[in-house]
């Protein structure tokens, strides 16, 4: 049974209301309600992500998002209290959700099925990359004797961190692309029995950028996530999947917004015409958030033994006219760059769930 506070928000909370309470529940769904929890609608981590995107306001009603969901998704798929497994999954199968609010008699929601719920032992369609093996020169002199992604964080190195949630996540298979101090890292994980998961370690002779280094491997028969391996982050990588195979794309990019305020009052003008003067606007930007997700079909178009970046990758695929789409972030990210940063993670792991 779950706790219904973590899944239920009300029509008139907010956006980002609704976001606090996927990010707590972790399977992607709230439930729209009123105040007696009669259920009005759900609001799927994809309906929230495409929102973003598209510029609607985080302080909008969630009400907003029900009007805006495709006709045949506005009426939620649901089962009456006590309904067998077996329907449910049916249902799951026929509608092609993976989440099923459970009413009672009076139309109230009592419970919420998931999938994941039904088969945790089930393991992704995927396997995982993480990027591990830059020198962390900007960390300099803690990375001296020790690689970035092995430095502590709280009671654990900062990688452990990740395998735990790509193994909590249901990713049995994880790469690990190494080349200052590798021993460091395999020494540690080993072949991965230990964390749950399966690890192969790609050796980088020379440093050969976030894509060259996957020429280094056996192309997968599986989408590949690739990951950089100075993130602290609770992006749900179950969700980046769904969102993926929704938009049939061949890379899937993780960007977060960022926001940068204009120091000045800046003018408006049509030719030598001044038409407006926005005083010290925030214009906001997409930015690359070191998280990928790759069809099979991607590796031809990296150059095996070259170097080369996530970005030239993406410039050939655009190029070669292929689907590549954008995942927003709304969950907790950090990039693990500077100081700074390592100190704010600190912070950070003593109040989260990592």
């Amino acid at each position: 049974m779950v706790n219904l506070n973590d899944f239920c928000v009300l029509k008139d909370q907010s956006i980002r209301e609704a976001i606090e309470a996927i990010n707590r529940n972790f399977k992607a769904i709230v439930l729209v309600t009123d105040p007696d929890r009669r259920l009005i609608g759900t609001v799927t981590d994809g309906d929230v992500r495409r929102a973003v995107l598209e510029g609607v306001s985080l302080d909008s009603p969630v009400s907003v998002l029900l009007k805006r969901k495709a006709a045949n998704y506005t009426t939620p798929v649901t089962v009456p209290l006590g309904t067998d497994r077996a329907t449910v999954l049916q249902l799951m199968h026929d509608h092609v959700v993976h989440q099923v609010p459970v009413l009672d008699a009076e139309g109230r929601v009592a419970d919420l099925v998931t999938k994941d719920e039904l088969f945790p032992d089930q393991a992704q369609p995927m396997q995982a990359v993480i990027m591990a093996g830059g020198f962390g020169k900007r960390l300099h002199p803690l990375t001296e004797s020790t690689p970035k992604p092995m430095l502590p964080v709280g009671d654990r190195p900062l990688m452990e961190r990740m395998i735990n949630q790509l193994q909590q996540a249901g990713i049995r298979r994880v790469n690990v692309t190494t080349h200052y101090l590798p021993e460091k890292i395999s020494d540690h994980f080993g072949d991965g029995s230990a964390f749950g998961v399966e690890l192969n370690y790609v050796a980088e002779d020379s440093p050969l950028g976030t894509a060259g280094a996957l020429g280094l491997m056996v192309a997968p028969s599986e989408p590949l996530l690739v990951i950089n391996g100075d993130l602290l982050t609770r992006v749900n990588f179950r969700a980046m999947l769904a969102y993926h195979r929704e938009h049939q794309a061949d890379l899937t990019v993780a960007v977060r917004q960022f926001g940068l305020q204009v120091p000045y009052g800046v003018i408006e003008a049509e030719g030598v015409a001044v038409t407006g003067l926005k005083e010290k606007p925030m214009v906001n930007f997409l930015v690359n958030a070191g998280i990928y997700l790759l069809e099979p079909g991607v590796f031809d178009y990296i150059d095996n033994g070259a170097r080369s970046d996530m970005p030239d990758l993406i410039h050939r695929l655009i190029a070669a006219q292929k689907t590549v789409v954008t995942f927003p972030i709304h969950e907790y990210w950090l990039d693990i760059g500077h100081y700074d940063d390592y100190l704010r993670a600190q912070e950070d792991v003593k109040d989260a769930a990592f």
